[in-house]
């Protein structure tokens, strides 16, 4: 059916002319419908002061239930001509209950959709539940993601793009059950006691009641089904919180580009979860960046305000830089100086409509982008409709064709990296930035740099499930026993195999199904422990499923930046030839300053006045020189605003070091006033008056592979007599390594860098060379044209630099900076170094500095070898590396991110082998990538656990792909914390989480998995004699209440209470951390322990059951059941109370009231007892006598072997 159109009743005749309706009409071409699907019309109007042509629907919009299949549902048609007609008629989308409505009132009102949305609205969910609702009606079509995009800014996007959430949620609504279930029924015991409960369907097989075996098997699925989906609710709670930041963001009116007088942009909030493609972000300091943005306007605060209020926003000329902190993305500690896009940063707020961004597909790597950004002509009528050309050789390259030839004014301006800023990357500079968003959520660089999380499993879970299958195969090899000693004749008009089967069943305690039960429940006593103890406050288990994996790790995988340092720099100490000063010496620098630059007289005064003659001027003279360049050379910027009434002055710079080094200089009486890019200003701390002025000429900055950086002044003083010369000067400062090459040659330099090294100090070297007016101008004349060459221009310029500047310099001095270390950061790596653990890491930072924290930090020994694997390119280069190090077995292996990827393709098992055995291992310019690739090779190889830690997004994959993942809270977020098993708030933390509280639950849980084992074994040895006596009779021995009371009432609190024991106190376990490595031979729960319970049980169970029946005399009935039972459960009581190490009030409490109660309850036992018999005295020396045979070889075996291969916790308590 074609379209209606009516137009209005009045119009103007040139805006008439100029709309051509053939173009507007249903049957255009196909070539002409295909070129508008990717743009979108301008929006129209006509004359001034006319009225907009109104048109009729042309389709009813109706709301559509999320059940509604496709087929049912209208396809829409020609949606991107209809917005090119009507513009942005539909306003921002606002949600209903759970899903996503437009505000737009129809034409037509349509009441059964009120009524529909009246429903839904009355209908109420948690906040996280009705989202994933909402994600889950959506059905959005799904983005190619090796296709480009067009971004109309401000505009609504044209495609649908994934929802900017943040998810680390294991499970969705539809996947919960099925992905629980399979996890649960992966281990054997489950499988194996669902089998029994199915069985009792039939009636042949059915012993006793079926709720006896159904109900236990739905009770410890229950409960483990109920941890994993509260464990999930409290992640999807803390990603809500994440997802519900709020944002500011320009909404522009939908005429603001055709009549930019009117208020065209308002500023609206937004959570973070509603920010779209193509949505306008107003950022400010500190602020954390929610997606992947366009840089597109960068000024101060005010100037955007102003320009938001007035609708303009031109700029002065002046634009201000923007700096981004990336520690969080890829671990790199220097701060990012970002450029907004020169095509937007001029361009009024109304007017950044115009501006269309052509981005390549998302995509993994954080250091490169490819885009485009375009300038749309103003126009004030309707624009006939251009067709696009397709290019394949260009979208096939990431960036889609730029026609701007058939758009007259239009203008367009490549964008790089330098134009971005990614998610969880915070904005560090103190100004007012706009961004265009291009990715979000799974798209973002961030999102496609982390893996997706995984349910864990313990290693003692597996262990268990492995012992299991033993004592499967033990029922199974027991039965089939019993009935060969029967002839495999028919008992009890019973085929062989059913008998067969009826022992199976009845053996089934053999494999206790409460073991499960109890060993979750003993998760969360430990996971209660761990978040009520004091000593570490504020430590969150978000995963309670692992905590006795925490006393069986072997790696540790660490982050360097937020983690083990705090990143943040301080000068600690300056030598300038003869002298070096640090600490308290510090003030006799200040003095030296002062005397130079805080003179009131203004005359010339000594550098320092007395009888120390020349060399204390000299050394005077040189201290001052140093702190002049210190102030000079650098890229540093002060920024002002006002706190609380006050001004506060703050520096902003790509690196911490040189923050860090003009914090220095101000506190020895030189202050950084002002920086353009044409001038230095230094003030005097003293006296607050303007020192020195320096003109820049030329500025070098510093490169990963030149390690300098350096600056060409020529210095203007107040103070006439500190210049003798109008020489310009050249300032450099570096690396120790490539500046011992360029200055003068001294006696003095490679000591002293070593001493500062040795230290953990990070060193720079700086130098002085004086130039005449006819140096520079040779030497800008040869630099000018390196510059201009198209072919190795950096490479020229190096060379030119090189040639003219760098050789020759005045050492003036070496300075030492420190990253200082986290709280405790040494002693705690020391300890666990003891315990047996051995430590690598891995920083997306450089070489040096991550060399520097590792001596600092004393991961790496004094005087161990370091050995460098760095910047090669060939498998050959990579594998003399390995070769080399394989014989040196007692260094330090350190290795860059290139390398590193050398390895990982071509020699991953030969490097993996040889890292292994190396006591640490130092990764650096890692990427979040290669940190879980590393974690899991090593885990694989291995077969051990792997735990690591981090603090930034950079670290979430790592974290994710160990076996243990520990997030700290950092400064700049929680995605770490909120992505891990652990959340703790301090590195130091991690010792007592692994050598106190890993080591109680996994001996805790050891303990209580064998008393487990010992009760469901004794039982069927009862059993099984019981059986053997009744001539091969498959029938039970105990049954109904009493199979349950004994697995549940009558020995579950004691054998539970054994989580409340400890083998040594918190001091002994700091104090002799090589408790730890015994852990991890998992001799608490190995074969040898294990078959050695078992042949307790075998002998308790024959005791126990034999002798009930030989002194009783009889093989059945109540008289014997009463001594049998009653012997049964107190043997298991008295086991525990000579298990326990260490006493608690809650044990004595169970073991007590528990014989207590089963004396209580006896007198209701009358259908399986005979309760005249048990009120004898017979009926008690029996009872004492059965349980004294089984319980004196037993424990006198125990003390025996205690007592002459006594446990090493009973050595370091002397015991």
């Amino acid at each position: 059916m074609p379209y209606d159109y009516q137009p209005t009743t009045g119009h103007d005749s040139d805006a008439e002319d100029d709309l051509d309706l053939d173009e507007l009409d249903y049957a255009t071409s196909k070539s002409q419908t295909q070129g508008r699907e990717n743009k979108r019309s301008t929006p129209w109007t006509t004359g001034a002061g006319a009225k907009s042509i109104p048109l009729k629907p042309l389709r009813e919009v109706s709301s559509q239930r999320f059940w509604q299949t496709k087929a049912r549902r209208k396809p829409p048609n020609h949606d991107d001509d209809l917005e090119g007609l009507i513009g942005d008629d539909f306003e921002e989308e606002s949600r209903g209950w759970n899903v996503r409505r437009s505000d737009r009132v129809p034409h037509k009102s349509i009441p059964s959709a009120s009524r529909r949305s009246s429903m839904r609205q009355s209908i109420q969910f948690p906040d996280f539940m009705r989202q994933e609702i909402a994600d889950m009606r959506r059905e959005e079509p799904e983005v190619n993601n090796k296709d480009s995009r067009e971004i109309d800014v401000g505009r609504r996007p044209k495609k649908r793009y994934p929802a900017n959430i943040v998810s680390n949620a294991k499970y969705t609504l539809w996947s919960f059950l099925p992905l629980t279930l399979y996890n649960e029924f992966r281990f054997f015991l489950n499988v194996y006691f669902l089998l029994v409960a199915l069985s009792q369907i039939i009636p042949y097989l059915r012993i006793g009641y079926m709720s006896t075996y159904i109900v236990p098997l739905a009770f410890v699925l229950s409960i483990s089904i109920g941890k994993e989906a509260f464990d999930d609710i409290a992640r999807r709670r803390r990603d809500a919180e994440a997802n519900s930041e709020l944002y500011t963001v320009l909404q522009f009116d939908q005429d603001a580009t055709t009549r930019p007088r009117q208020t065209g942009a308002r500023e609206v909030q937004k959570k973070s979860r509603d920010l779209k493609v193509g949505d306008v972000l107003k950022l400010e300091k500190n602020q954390r960046v929610p997606a992947d943005v366009i840089i597109i306007k960068s000024t101060q605060a005010e100037a955007i305000v102003e320009a938001v209020s007035h609708q303009s926003g031109a700029d002065d000329g002046t634009a201000a830089e923007t700096f981004i902190r990336t520690d969080q993305l890829d671990g790199e500690t220097d701060w990012k100086l970002r450029i907004p896009c020169p095509l937007s940063q001029t361009l009024e707020i109304t007017d950044l409509r115009r501006l269309r961004i052509i981005a390549s597909a998302p995509d993994h790597k954080v250091n490169e982008f490819i885009g485009t950004a375009e300038l749309a002509p103003t126009t004030t009528i309707y624009d006939p409709h251009v067709a696009k050309v397709e290019d394949d050789d260009l979208q096939d390259s990431g960036v889609v064709n730029q026609n701007n030839q058939d758009v007259p004014g239009a203008s367009s301006v490549p964008l790089g990296i330098d134009n971005t800023a990614w998610a969880n990357t915070v904005l560090a500079s103190n100004t007012t930035t706009l961004a265009a968003i291009i990715y979000t959520g799974n798209q973002t660089r961030s999102a496609l740099s982390t893996s997706p999380s995984r349910s864990k499993t313990g290693l003692l879970e597996m262990e268990i499930n492995t012992l299991t299958k033993i004592l499967c195969v033990m029922t199974l090899s027991l039965s089939i026993i019993l009935v060969a000693l029967e002839g495999f004749e028919p008992s009890n008009q019973k085929p062989w195999y059913v008998a067969t089967m009826i022992y199976l069943i009845l053996f089934s305690t053999i494999i206790p199904i409460s073991l499960r039960v109890n060993l979750d429940m003993g998760k969360t006593v430990y996971a209660y422990f761990i978040e009520h103890d004091q000593g570490i406050p504020d430590t969150v288990v978000r995963t309670s499923t692992i905590p006795e994996d925490l006393g069986r790790i072997e790696y540790l995988l660490s982050d360097k930046t937020g983690t083990l340092t705090q990143n943040e720099m301080s000068l600690k100490k300056i030598h300038v030839g003869t002298v070096s000063y640090a600490g308290e010496a510090m003030e006799e620098v200040s003095t030296c300053i002062d005397q130079v630059f805080a003179q009131h007289d203004q005359r010339p005064v000594g550098l320092v006045q007395g009888p120390t003659g020349r060399s204390r001027r000299e050394i005077g003279t040189r201290v001052r020189d140093l702190i002049v360049a210190l102030a000079l050379c650098h890229n540093v910027t002060p920024s002002t605003e006002e706190i609380n009434g006050e001004q506060i002055t703050s520096y902003q710079a790509s690196s911490p070091d040189e923050i860090a080094i003009v914090e220095f200089t101000e506190s020895v009486g030189l202050r950084l006033q002002r920086r353009t890019r044409e001038e230095i200003i230094l003030q005097s701390t003293t006296t607050n008056k303007v020192v020195l002025t320096a003109n820049i000429l030329d500025i070098f900055p510093f490169t990963s592979d030149s390690k300098r950086m350096g600056i060409i002044v020529r210095l203007r003083s107040t103070l006439p007599e500190y210049l003798v010369s109008d020489d310009l000067l050249f300032f450099q400062k570096g690396a120790d390594t490539v500046m011992s090459s360029i200055v003068a040659t001294n006696d003095w330099l490679n000591e002293e860098t070593a001493n500062m090294a040795r230290e953990g100090l990070r060193t720079l070297v700086v130098g002085r060379k004086k130039l005449s007016q006819q140096q520079y101008d040779a030497f800008a004349v040869v630099y000018h044209e390196a510059s201009l060459s198209l072919r190795d221009r950096d490479a020229g310029m190096a060379s030119v630099v090189k040639a003219h500047l760098e050789h020759e310099l005045e050492l003036l001095g070496v300075t030492g900076v420190e990253d200082r270390l986290q709280k405790d950061v040494k002693p705690s790596l020391e300890l666990l170094r003891n315990a047996g653990v051995k430590i690598w890491m891995l920083t997306g930072d450089k070489v040096e500095t991550a060399r520097c924290v590792a001596i600092s930090a004393r991961l790496v020994g004094r005087g161990q070898h370091i050995a460098t694997i760095a910047k090669m390119a060939t498998k050959a280069q990579a594998q003399d590396a390995l070769d080399t190090i394989r014989n040196r077995p007692d260094s330090c292996m350190l290795i860059d991110g290139e390398s590193l990827s050398i390895m990982l393709s071509h020699l991953r098992q030969q490097f993996i082998s040889v890292a292994v055995t190396l006591p640490a291992v130092i990764a650096c310019r890692c990427s979040p990538t290669q940190k879980a690739e590393v974690a899991n090779l090593i885990r694989k190889h291995t077969k051990k656990r792997v735990c690591c830690i981090g603090d930034g997004g950079n670290d979430v994959s790592m974290i994710q792909a160990a076996d243990v993942g520990i997030g700290i809270v950092g400064k700049e977020g929680r995605q770490a914390s909120l992505a891990a098993d652990f959340s703790v708030t301090q590195f130091c933390h991690l010792t007592k989480l692994l050598v106190w509280h890993g080591r109680n639950s996994y001996k805790r849980s050891a303990k209580l998995a064998q008393f487990i084992i010992h009760r469901g074994l004794i039982i069927s040895v009862c059993q099984t004699m019981y059986n053997i006596a009744g001539h091969f009779d498959p029938k039970g021995l105990f049954k109904d209440w009493l199979l349950v009371g004994y697995a549940t009432v009558y020995t579950m609190a004691p054998v539970f209470s054994l989580v409340l024991d400890r083998d040594v106190d918190e001091k002994l376990a700091n104090l002799y951390p090589e408790l730890y490595k015994e852990l991890k031979t998992g001799q608490s729960l190995s074969y040898k322990t294990f078959f050695t319970w078992v042949l307790v049980s075998i002998y308790q169970g024959i005791v126990i059951q034999g002798l009930s029946q030989l002194l009783v005399g009889a093989v059945d009935g109540p008289r014997m059941l009463s001594v049998s039972f009653t012997v049964l459960v107190f043997n298991e009581l008295i086991m525990v109370a000579v298990s326990v190490t260490t006493w608690h009030p809650i044990m004595i409490v169970s073991i007590v009231g528990t014989a207590a109660l089963y004396a209580a309850s006896v007198p209701f036992l009358g259908d399986y007892f005979d309760l005249a018999y048990v009120a004898s005295l017979s009926w008690v020396w029996r009872v004492a006598a059965v349980a004294a045979i089984s319980l004196v070889p037993v424990w006198s075996g125990k003390l025996i072997g205690r007592t002459w291969k006594p446990p090493n916790y009973r050595k370091v308590q002397g015991i």
